[in-house]
């Protein structure tokens, strides 16, 4: 698996201030989730990281669904800046 750099979306003052914030974890497990697709490319048969995938995706649901019900505006800045296609269907 190659490593390449990751720009952050979220800057590292955020980081700092927001680490429990749903925007931040749904943040964290979308880089995960890219991690880890990108790792299944290569090692189509890894189970065990295909079940991770599959809750991280799970979790991330969840908290993606909480937010919008609790908060529209701050939901819909959040998919604008994590890319709408990649949010729904990144195990595709």
């Amino acid at each position: 698996m190659v490593k390449t750099p990751f720009i952050s979306v979220i800057s590292q003052e955020e980081k700092e201030k927001n680490r429990g914030s749903v925007e931040f974890q749904v943040f964290c497990f979308t880089k995960k989730i890219d991690k880890i697709s990108s790792h299944l490319k290569l090692h189509r048969k890894d189970y065990l990281s295909q079940r991770g995938l599959h809750k991280i995706l799970g979790k991330r649901e969840r908290l993606l669904s909480y937010l919008s019900k609790k908060n529209q505006v701050r939901y819909k800045e959040l998919r604008k800046r994590l890319n709408t296609s990649r949010v729904k269907n990144s195990f595709n």
